[in-house]
């Protein structure tokens, strides 16, 4: 399977925070056998984040394309409205079953609006951005990731 990441944060795009999420992602992918074939780093603007979204689905042809940060209550958090904005469909239960597997650690989980989507063909998850919550968003996805992206590519 083919993996975007984009990587929603003012503070890693400045350079005035480290990114901790992309060799995370790198690590859990590798380990499944899964490439990672586009890595973005995107401000808190929603335009910004659905041209790196595209061009992982459209350049890069990601079959699944991991959003991290963006998705809590504020006014910058914007990465899920962004995605929905491109997408066919939205696929509730993987944000439900983050939501669900998240509220063991901390009942802030219940402000998280994560969710996954169908953007040209391909799944698009939108996960918080903290390492913590990534790796709770990567385990409930690739659970079912494949069986997804086959019944996508069936048509």
């Amino acid at each position: 399977m083919r993996v975007g990441l984009v990587v929603t944060s003012d503070s890693v795009k400045k350079g005035l925070k480290r990114d901790e999420v992309t060799p995370l992602v790198e690590e859990v992918l590798a380990r499944r056998g899964y490439r990672l074939v586009y890595r973005g780093v995107a401000g808190n603007d929603a335009a910004e984040v659905q041209l790196h979204v595209l061009r992982a689905i459209v350049e890069a042809r990601a079959d699944l394309v991991l959003v991290t940060g963006g998705t809590g209550p504020r006014p910058r958090d914007v990465s899920v409205d962004a995605v929905a904005a491109l997408a066919s469909r939205e696929l509730p239960g993987i944000g439900e079953e983050f939501r669900r597997r998240s509220l063991r650690e901390t009942r802030y989980a219940l402000l998280s609006r994560a969710s996954c989507f169908i953007v040209h063909g391909s799944l698009v998850a939108v996960s918080p951005g903290s390492p913590s919550a990534v790796k709770t968003m990567l385990e409930v996805l690739l659970e079912v990731a494949g069986h997804a992206v086959h019944e996508l590519r069936r048509g």
